[in-house]
């Protein structure tokens, strides 16, 4: 089967919307959900201290007087800092997240694929069973930290080299996207057997994919309130993908 494109990739995030809502699913996003809300509730209030500290400091141009530049280029690098503060931020919330959600995480990536499958009568897995997955996941979550940490310290500095930080924040964007991508598409595939290593070799022979579904979670994630459904949103429409184009492509044991 031919993968799909940019924009069809896209579209599964609103396929994982209706699948959540499916009466067999439901009860399995009820605990990512309470993750996200605690999440973001303790985290959203600090960063709020932080954002209005940071922002405020553009004050500091005024000594520079009234000019037209002046004006002109704190409006630029206003936005510029609001829009990378946005999106790493939105970034970090999903991570942290997704670091204490990970085993319901994959407990509701099982379920999706089973309903899709036509596999309901399936026995849902015993407390046991997910507690038997967590060392798994907990060790392809670090995996996915590691790699983070490697890849957004130098993007994260570019922001602030001069000429080079007008095009870093839409880098840094793109490297969200891609990095949504991997978490996600983590959960089916690693239900299977597959390693963090494996997915991002898997993706990256599917780029487009990569880049539309990632890009569609990013830009999701950065809209307040509606974010807090995108954990289990994003979960459900990775693993649609997953049994429509990977499944019989899958790198390792079923």
């Amino acid at each position: 089967m031919n993968n799909p494109g940019f924009v069809q990739s896209a579209g599964y995030v609103a396929k994982g919307w209706r699948l959540v809502r499916q009466p067999g699913l439901r009860r399995f996003v009820l605990m990512p959900l309470l993750i996200n809300l605690l999440v973001f509730g303790v985290l959203g209030w600090w960063v709020n201290q932080l954002a209005t500290a940071w922002l405020d400091s553009f004050a500091l141009f005024s000594q520079w007087g009234d000019w037209w530049l002046v004006r002109a280029l704190q409006t630029v690098l206003h936005w510029l800092v609001s829009l990378v503060l946005v999106f790493s931020l939105a970034f970090v919330f999903t991570l942290v997240a997704n670091l204490i959600g990970a085993p319901f995480n994959g407990l509701l990536a099982e379920r999706v694929e089973a309903h899709l499958l036509g596999s309901t009568s399936t026995p849902a897995p015993s407390w046991l069973t997910l507690v038997k997955s967590v060392p798994r996941l907990m060790w392809s979550e670090l995996a996915k930290l590691s790699y983070l940490l490697v890849c957004i310290v130098p993007l994260l500095i570019l922001q602030f080299v001069p000429l080079i930080n007008l095009v870093a924040p839409v880098l840094l964007f793109l490297f969200g996207a891609w990095m949504f991508a991997l978490e996600y598409m983590d959960y089916p595939l690693g239900n299977h057997g597959a390693l963090f290593k494996e997915v991002r070799h898997t993706m990256r022979k599917r780029r487009k994919v990569a880049y539309g579904f990632g890009s569609t979670v990013a830009l999701i994630s950065m809209i307040p309130l509606v974010n807090l459904f995108i954990m289990p949103v994003a979960v459900a429409g990775a693993t649609a993908l997953y049994v429509d184009y990977l499944r019989e492509g899958n790198l390792t044991r079923a």
